[in-house]
C-alpha cells in the first residue's frame, strides 16, 4: 500500500484519524491559537516555525501547504484528529519516513499536536494505540519516534504505556546540524 496514493482512515469509539482537509481550518485554527498548546508541538527542525496561527488565512495556508507536501512533493502526510463525539478536529498528527545521517535514518517521525484541553494522558494514550501499528506499515518503519519534553508528563505517561521508551540519543537537524533532544521511541516487534 501507498500512503501517497491513498490515505486510509483509522478510528476508535472516541477518535477517527483521516487526512486533513481545507474544511477543519476554523477547528485547527482553534488548536495552533491556543497558546497552552504552544509548547507541547514539535517544531524541531522546521525552519524556526513554531506551526502558531493567530487568524483563520494563516491556518488556511498552512493546511494548503501541508496538502501540497502531501499530494505533490510526498514530504510527509498531516491528518486530522476528529472526536467523534464532537465532530470536531482537535488536532494533527504528522508522519513520514525520515532520511538522514543521523541515529533517526530510517525512523517514522511522529508529530502529535492537539488542544490543551486534550493535552492528557487517556486521551493521547487513545490516539498513539491507534496509530503506531498501522504506521509501521504504512511508512515502511521498524522504528518511530516523537518527541516529548520533560515538563510533558500527561504526553510520556501515554508515551509510556503504549510501548514508548526515551532515547538518549539526539535528533540532527538538517538546518545548521542542530541537536535536538527529549524523543521517546517504540520498535515494531
Amino acid at each position: 500500500m501507498n500512503i501517497y496514493e491513498k490515505c486510509p482512515v483509522l478510528e476508535n469509539e472516541r477518535f477517527t484519524i483521516r487526512l486533513i482537509e481545507e474544511k477543519d481550518a476554523d477547528d485547527l485554527l482553534k488548536v495552533y491559537s491556543d497558546k497552552n498548546a504552544l509548547p507541547f508541538f514539535n517544531s524541531d527542525n522546521c525552519h524556526g516555525s513554531n506551526f502558531y496561527c493567530a487568524v483563520r488565512k494563516d491556518m488556511e495556508d498552512t493546511i494548503k501547504y501541508w496538502l501540497l507536501e502531501y499530494h505533490e512533493y510526498r514530504g510527509f502526510v498531516r491528518f486530522s484528529i476528529v472526536d467523534r463525539k464532537t465532530e470536531q478536529a482537535i488536532g494533527t498528527i504528522e508522519m513520514f519516513r525520515r532520511k538522514s545521517d543521523d541515529y533517526y535514518d530510517g525512523y517514522g517521525l511522529l508529530r502529535v499536536d492537539v488542544r490543551s484541553d486534550y493535552e492528557k494522558a487517556d486521551l493521547l494514550y487513545e490516539i498513539v494505540s491507534l496509530i503506531t501499528e498501522p504506521f509501521h506499515d504504512w511508512f515502511g518503519c521498524t522504528d518511530i519516534a516523537t518527541k516529548a519534553a520533560l515538563y510533558a508528563v500527561e504526553r510520556i505517561e501515554a508515551l509510556r504505556k503504549a510501548g514508548f521508551e526515551k532515547s538518549e540519543e539526539p535528533l540532527i537537524g538538517h538546518v545548521q546540524q542542530r541537536a535536538y533532544y527529549d524523543y521517546w521511541v517504540i520498535t515494531n516487534s
